[in-house]
């Protein structure tokens, strides 16, 4: 007599990440998500799920095992105690932390094998590519690359993550600082970008540019001299997947609009 095969427990995924999150829809794999993070509604259709909080803030884990999740998933920035108390519960823990656009589709191609959504991961991936593609033909035509900063951070100073200096590049411009890193007064001000934009997490498009032109130390910095700080909403810098797209052709209006290098 033939044994039955045992039944596949549903998947059920929290996501902690919004850039998962923007993913799995992306993909076709929303059916699969029970509970994402107050953030995931600005880059994804998941404003009726339940909201929890990110790999940064937990006030209970508790409400996640509520969810009885088969996977949850995170990703940078990460705080140390609040991944401790979600590694302290049994539960499935994927985290991800990309710092390039290959290693965005590679978490594409990831979360599509995991979703059962292979054949759409990789169509996104090709769809991000050729969007990519096509924003570097509209970029600006220059002798020489567009300086920028981009700001992920005021206080301390950080430099937006890697991936958005490939995007600088791709719009016609070049990160003057080390990406992804903190940076000081003193080295923008010695870079001297022609451009400055300011991406600062989890604020919206509610960054300040008049913090920016009150730094002593810029006074002689191009984008200062000039009045070319500009402002992107964070969540099309910072969130490392679809969004992307959009933040690219928003790098590429901005540094269109000037015309420094004629």
């Amino acid at each position: 007599m033939k044994s039955k095969p045992a039944r596949q427990t549903p998947l059920r995924i929290v996501s902690l990440a919004p850039s998962a999150t923007s993913i799995l829809c992306a993909i076709g794999a929303q059916r699969f998500l029970v509970g994402v993070t107050k953030w995931c509604p600005d880059v994804a259709p998941v404003a009726d799920l339940p909201k929890l909080g990110d790999c940064w803030h937990m006030d209970s884990v508790h409400t996640i095992l509520r969810l009885k999740p088969t996977l949850v998933i995170g990703s940078v920035p990460y705080k140390q105690e609040t991944v401790a108390k979600l590694l302290a519960q049994p539960l499935n823990f994927l985290a991800m932390n990309p710092r390039t656009l290959a290693d965005i589709e590679n978490d594409i191609r990831m979360l599509g094998a995991i979703t059962g959504r292979a054949r759409a991961a990789e169509n996104l991936v090709r769809k991000m590519r050729a969007g990519f593609a096509l924003v570097q033909k509209r970029a600006p035509k220059a002798k020489w690359p567009i300086r920028v900063y981009c700001e992920a951070w005021p206080n301390p100073r950080i430099a937006s993550p890697p991936w958005v200096a490939e995007l600088a590049q791709i719009a016609g411009g070049q990160m003057v600082v080390p990406a992804g890193e903190k940076v000081t007064d003193e080295q923008i001000a010695e870079a001297k970008p022609d451009i400055i934009v300011l991406a600062w997490a989890a604020t919206g498009a509610k960054a300040d540019p008049k913090r920016t032109y009150g730094v002593a130390a810029w006074k002689d910095v191009p984008a200062i001299r000039n009045r070319h700080v500009h402002v992107i909403s964070d969540e099309l810098l910072n969130t490392p997947g679809p969004p992307l797209l959009q933040g690219a052709l928003e790098l590429t209006r901005i540094l269109r609009g000037i015309n420094l290098h004629p």
